[in-house]
Formats: C-alpha cells, structure tokens, sequence
C-alpha cells in the first residue's frame, strides 16, 4: 500500500487535527478513520463514469499514535472492488499532500 505518513505529531497537536476533521464531518465509520474526499474534477475517466453508482470518491486518511497516515489509493464509498478504486494519480495525490500540508497549516500546527 502507498502511504503518505506524518509522525512526530505531539498529542495535543493531533487532538486538534481530530477535532477539525471531526468538525468537517469527515470522520468514517471507523473510530480514527476520516474520508477525505476527492474533487470531481481531479476523478479519472472511470471514477467520472461510475460516480452515480460507486461514488463519492475519497482517501482514507487514519490517526495513529503520534502520526496520521494518508492512503494514496481512491476509494469508493459505494463499492470496495470495481475497477474504478485505484491508487492515486499524480495529480490527486499531489492535491491530497498539499491539501493535508495547508489543513494541518491553517490549525497553527507546523510539522
């Protein structure tokens, strides 16, 4: 699996990255899972044609001790097999990595 990892997090450091993810409704069914969604515009030709039935489309973003850890594989929240769950492109995963950089930015947290 590819993996985007921050460690080092101070604790109070990630309770504030779980409260504004938590905040944004992004939490998943999973305690210390977060869905982070995919732009329509950055979906490949197939996630674009299967988003009515597979769709929405995320990354799968997971808080561990001291460290969260972004998934660079799409998902699809309707389906865990099809063939439009695939790794990221590089566009989507270069929007991921900086997006996840700003969020954790903007909360006054520097890494």
């Amino acid at each position: 699996m590819r993996n985007y990892l921050l460690e080092d997090i101070y604790e109070e450091d990630l309770a504030k990255i779980v409260d504004a993810l938590k905040e944004l409704e992004l939490a998943g069914p999973i305690e210390d899972i977060f869905y982070l969604p995919l732009p329509k515009n950055l979906l490949q030709d197939v996630q674009k044609e299967h988003l009515p039935e597979c769709g929405p489309y995320f990354m799968a973003l997971e808080v561990m001790e001291g460290s969260i850890k972004i998934e660079l594989l799409v998902r699809a929240q309707s389906k865990i097999r099809c063939e439009c769950v695939s790794y990221a492109t590089p566009e989507q995963r270069n929007h991921m990595l900086d997006y996840i950089d700003k969020f954790i930015g903007d909360l006054g947290i520097h890494l």
